[in-house]
């Protein structure tokens, strides 16, 4: 069979199951997955969004995370994974049918439930758990249906089954009844996993987790993460440049019928207005300062390796205060006046106010 680049999953299962073709359905996109086929018929599915048997089966305590995975250290390579742990006592056959029946339907949803996407069928590949299960495909392609329908008619927001899962930080009403998985979701979910994540760390079915959110979804209990268009740009806020500041709307001094020029700021310095003197460019005057004319710009001066001047040799040294004792009094030169005390004070009120603030101890 040729490989096809985009068509729809579940007509290209059903193709595949008339030819009666081995090999493995893979479909892209997200999150996509894999249908495993054997001789036209379904024998497993998965997909990065639902748990697989060895996630059920470990999380959920029925299997210690070490038988299963010497069970895969040891059948991998032949893919008789899950018969070793039947002929090794640790499942029974109807046991590892079962949750292989629950992991296959459930990724087959995430599998098939596109109208279109990325295909490939790799013909002669096969799983490492091995044939435990054979599913008409028939039966997969409409149980994905129903449960696409059955999603829609609890909330037709397809959003909530891949984004980030964010509790409302407010219940919609006073009393909320909510069932012992919907209360696992809501203590879980900080924001960041999405429903696969949950599923995973949960052990839960990955459509089941899904059908529970999209009920919390609608009763108020779940933030709906925002719609935003593909190719909405994206806008940074500038930082703003600083600068010496003008002031355009001051009146400046001229002479005769000359433009007015703005006046330059500096610091916390009144405005300094522009001078101009017969037909020169005008130039800014800073206060505390002679007007400054245009000229030809000096030279710099040469570098100069010489050390700096000293200080002349008979300069008075500054004057050195006397050392004093530990806890002497400051000269009066020094210490200076004591400042008046206010004359409102009154000493009976602040020892009733004083008497109060040890009764509240």
């Amino acid at each position: 069979m040729t490989t096809s680049r985009t068509a729809a999953p579940a007509s290209l299962l059903a193709r595949v199951a008339d030819e009666r073709q081995t090999g493995a359905l893979v479909v892209g996109g997200h999150p996509g997955g894999a249908v495993y086929v054997l001789e036209g018929r379904v024998i497993y599915a998965e997909s990065p969004a639902a748990p697989g048997v060895g996630e059920l089966l470990t999380a959920s305590g029925r299997l210690a995370g070490r038988t299963w995975q010497n069970a895969l250290d040891l059948g991998t390579s032949t893919a008789r994974v899950g018969r070793l742990l039947v002929d090794q006592g640790h499942l029974t056959q109807g046991e590892l049918e079962l949750c292989v029946l629950g992991a296959t339907y459930d990724a087959a949803y995430f599998a098939l439930s596109a109208p279109e996407a990325p295909t490939d069928f790799l013909p002669g590949a096969t799983h490492w758990l091995g044939p435990v299960a054979h599913i008409d495909p028939g039966a997969i392609t409409r149980e994905v249906r129903r449960r696409v329908r059955l999603l829609d008619e609890i909330f037709p927001d397809a959003r909530v089954d891949t984004a980030a899962v964010t509790p409302a930080p407010r219940a919609p009403r006073e009393r909320v009844t909510i069932t012992a998985l919907q209360w696992e979701l809501l203590v879980h979910a900080d924001g960041q996993r999405t429903p696969a994540d949950l599923a995973l760390l949960l052990g839960k079915a990955g459509y089941a987790t899904i059908q529970e959110l999209r009920r919390m979804a609608a009763l108020g209990l779940l933030e709906l993460p925002e719609a935003r268009p593909a190719e909405a740009p994206e806008l940074v806020r500038l930082p703003r440049m600083r600068g010496t500041a003008v002031d355009v709307q001051r009146p400046v001094v001229g002479s005769g019928k000359e433009p007015a020029a703005p006046m330059v700021r500096s610091g916390n310095e009144p405005a300094a207005p522009m001078v101009r003197s017969g037909n020169e460019p005008t130039v800014p005057v800073v206060s505390g300062a002679a007007p400054v004319r245009p000229g030809p710009a000096p030279p710099p001066p040469p570098p100069s390796s010489a050390p700096a001047a000293e200080p002349p040799r008979n300069a008075p040294a500054p004057p050195r205060l006397a050392r004093r004792k530990p806890g002497a009094k400051l000269p009066k030169e020094v210490a200076g006046e004591t400042p008046p005390v206010h004359p409102g004070t009154d000493e009976v009120l602040l020892k009733r106010i004083r008497t109060a603030l040890r009764a509240l101890r």
